[in-house]
C-alpha cells in the first residue's frame, strides 16, 4: 500500500493539482521501505503524470483556452522557451513551477512522443535519486 500511495502522490504531483510527492518518498526511505521499490514507483507514477499533461496539450488546448482556465500569453511564453532549447527542456520537467507547463506545451507542439517519454523518465528519475541519495 506504501509503494501505491507514493505512485499516486507522484502522479498527482505531476499534473496540474498542487501537490507535493517529495515529502512522502522521504518520509517511505525514512520509514525503512525498499530505495529500489519507491524510485520506481516514484518515477513511474510522475512520469505517467507528465503523459497526462502531454495529451492534455496534445488535445484540450483550445477547450481549456475557452474555458478560461488558461491564458494565451503564458502557452505562448512557454511555446517560446520550448522552440528556442527544444526538447532538451524536458530534461527540466522535474523542476517546480516550470516542469508541468513544459510537458503540456509538448503535447501542443507534437513533440515525438518517444523522445518525450525517455527524456521526461529520465528527468523524473534524476530528481527521485536525488532526494534519494540526499535523505540516506
Amino acid at each position: 500500500m506504501v509503494y501505491m500511495t507514493l505512485f499516486f502522490s507522484a502522479f498527482l504531483s505531476a499534473t496540474f493539482f498542487p501537490f507535493g510527492s517529495e515529502a512522502v518518498l522521504i518520509y517511505d526511505i525514512l520509514q525503512g521501505y525498499n530505495i529500489y521499490y519507491l524510485l520506481f514507483f516514484a518515477t513511474l507514477g510522475n512520469t505517467l503524470g507528465s503523459v497526462v499533461n502531454y495529451f492534455l496539450g496534445l488535445k484540450g488546448e483550445e477547450f481549456l483556452e475557452r474555458k478560461n482556465l488558461l491564458k494565451r500569453e503564458k502557452i505562448d511564453k512557454y511555446i517560446k522557451f520550448f522552440s528556442k532549447y527544444g526538447g532538451v527542456t524536458l530534461l527540466l520537467a522535474w523542476a517546480p513551477i516550470i516542469g508541468d507547463p513544459i510537458t503540456f506545451i509538448a503535447g501542443i507542439l507534437k513533440y515525438d512522443f518517444k523522445k518525450f517519454l525517455l527524456l521526461v523518465a529520465i528527468s523524473k528519475f534524476s530528481r527521485y535519486l536525488f532526494l534519494t541519495l540526499v535523505t540516506l
